[in-house]
C-alpha cells in the first residue's frame, strides 16, 4: 500500500515493520507519556513474535509522517481481514454489508492489537499543531481507503481530542464504556473500603478473609523485581484462561512474553498468588504515567474469591501504595461496578466508504450513543462509592 503525498517538506510513508523501518528512540519520542501500549517495545514485539502479520488477519501498515527524513507523526495502522481482537465489535456491520453485497473485508484499523485501552492513536511531535496533523492523517487514511477500495477506516479507543479532529475529517463517533477505578487520594486499602457503601465494604472484607483462610498470599512485582523465571509461568497462566472458553483465542505467543522480558520490563507489573510456596495464579499488568492496566489473568486451581482478590483488590492496593491515579482492568464485567469501579465512556471513530452502509451505520451509532449515555448516567447515580459528602 502506497501513501498519498502531502506538502513539499512533509512525506507520508507506510511502514510494514516497526522493527526494521523506524528507530525505537525516534518512535518512543513521539509517544512520550502516552499509553505504554503505543511504545515501540510493545508494538514491535507483537510483530516479531508473529502475533500480528502472516495469517493472523493483522497486516501492519503503519502510517508515518516525515519532515526531512525525521519522524514527526505516526499512527499504528493495520489492514484487517477479520474483526477479531479489536474489542469494538462490528460483526453486525460486516453481516449487514454481506447481505447488501458489499465486501467488508479487508478494512483499515488504527489501534493497538488485542488491547481495549484508551490512549492516543495519533502520535505527533510537540512542535506541530496536533489537531491539524490528526485531521490531515485522518484524511490521508480516507484517501488510502478509497484508493485501495477497502470498506472502511476504524480508529478504536482514541482520545477525545482525536475524536473531535476526526469528526472534522468526516468520521462518525461511536461510544462504549468501561469500568475504571479512580484513586481519591486514598492512603490505604482501608481508606478505599471506607469510601464504599456498607454492603460492598462488608462483602469485600469477607472475600479477602476467605482467601486468606485458604492459605493464599498475594504480592505485586514491578519492573526489575520480576524474576526472569516468572515469565514462562505467566505465559502458561495466560493460556489457562484463553483455552478455557470456546471464544478464547491464543493471540499471544511465548516469544512475545520473552521479548517483553528483554525490552518492556520497566512497564510490567505481575500480581501473583502463592500457596505453599507454589505459584497458584497471577495477572499480567502494564503501568505507566500514573495508570495501571490489567491485561491477562490465569490460575492453576479454582478457589473461592481468588479471581477478585488477585485481579482487583490486590491491584487496587498496589495502586494506592504506588500512588497510581487510576486502574483500568479492561473490557466488560458489571461485577467491577459492584466493587467501586464506575463506568467511563470510550470512543472510536469510523469512516465507511459505501454510502448505503455508511447511512445504516450512522443511524445505528446515533441510537447507540443515546443508550450508552443513559447506562453511564444510571450506573453513576447508583455508584458503590459514596458521594464525598455522604
Amino acid at each position: 500500500m502506497s501513501a498519498p503525498q502531502t506538502e513539499t517538506l512533509f512525506t507520508l510513508r507506510v511502514l510494514t515493520s516497526l522493527a526494521s523501518d523506524v528507530r525505537p528512540a525516534e518512535w518512543d519520542a513521539l509517544v512520550g507519556d502516552e499509553s505504554p501500549f503505543l511504545e515501540w517495545g510493545w508494538l514491535a514485539s507483537l510483530e516479531e513474535a508473529r502475533c500480528v502479520g502472516g495469517r493472523t488477519g493483522w497486516t501492519p501498515q503503519h502510517l508515518a509522517l516525515f519532515q526531512d527524513d525525521r519522524l514527526v507523526a505516526a499512527c499504528p495502522l493495520y489492514v484487517k481481514n477479520n474483526s477479531e481482537g479489536e474489542f469494538v465489535f462490528d460483526y453486525a456491520w460486516a453481516n449487514g454489508a454481506e447481505r447488501a453485497g458489499i465486501d467488508y473485508y479487508p478494512k483499515m484499523l488504527v489501534a493497538v492489537p488485542f488491547t481495549p485501552a484508551t490512549g492516543a492513536r495519533f502520535l505527533v511531535a510537540p512542535q506541530l499543531e496536533r489537531a491539524g496533523v490528526v485531521r490531515a492523517l485522518g484524511k490521508a487514511l480516507r484517501e488510502l481507503c478509497d484508493e485501495h477500495e477497502l470498506s472502511s477506516v476504524h480508529v478504536n479507543f482514541c482520545n477525545s481530542d482525536e475524536a473531535t479532529a476526526l469528526a472534522d475529517a468526516g468520521y462518525v463517533e461511536r461510544h462504549g464504556f468501561q469500568y475504571k477505578w479512580r484513586n481519591r487520594s486514598y492512603d490505604s486499602f482501608d481508606a478505599y473500603l471506607a469510601a464504599l457503601r456498607h454492603k460492598r465494604r462488608k462483602e469485600i472484607k469477607r472475600e479477602r478473609r476467605i482467601l486468606e483462610e485458604q492459605g493464599v498470599a498475594i504480592e505485586a512485582l514491578v519492573g526489575d523485581a520480576i524474576p526472569d523465571a516468572l515469565f514462562e509461568p505467566m505465559y502458561q497462566l495466560y493460556l489457562t484462561t484463553v483455552d478455557k472458553y470456546f471464544y478464547g483465542r491464543r493471540y499471544l505467543t511465548k516469544r512475545f512474553f520473552d521479548l517483553l522480558r528483554e525490552r518492556f520490563r520497566k512497564n510490567l507489573c505481575f500480581i501473583v498468588a502463592w500457596r505453599d510456596g507454589q505459584l497458584l495464579a497471577g495477572t499480567f499488568n502494564v503501568q505507566k504515567s500514573g495508570a495501571l492496566y490489567g491485561r491477562y489473568w490465569g490460575t492453576r486451581e479454582e478457589l473461592r474469591h481468588l479471581h477478585f482478590n488477585v485481579c482487583y483488590y490486590a491491584a487496587v492496593e498496589h495502586c494506592i501504595r504506588a500512588g497510581l491515579e487510576r486502574f483500568e482492568p479492561g473490557a466488560g464485567g458489571e461485577f467491577k461496578w459492584l466493587r467501586g469501579f464506575d463506568p467511563e465512556p470510550t470512543r472510536s471513530m469510523h469512516y465507511v466508504r459505501d454510502p448505503r452502509l455508511a447511512d445504516a451505520v450512522d443511524r445505528f451509532l446515533a441510537a447507540e450513543r443515546r443508550e450508552v449515555a443513559q447506562v453511564i448516567r444510571s450506573m453513576r447515580e447508583q455508584s458503590q462509592v459514596k458521594p464525598a459528602a455522604d
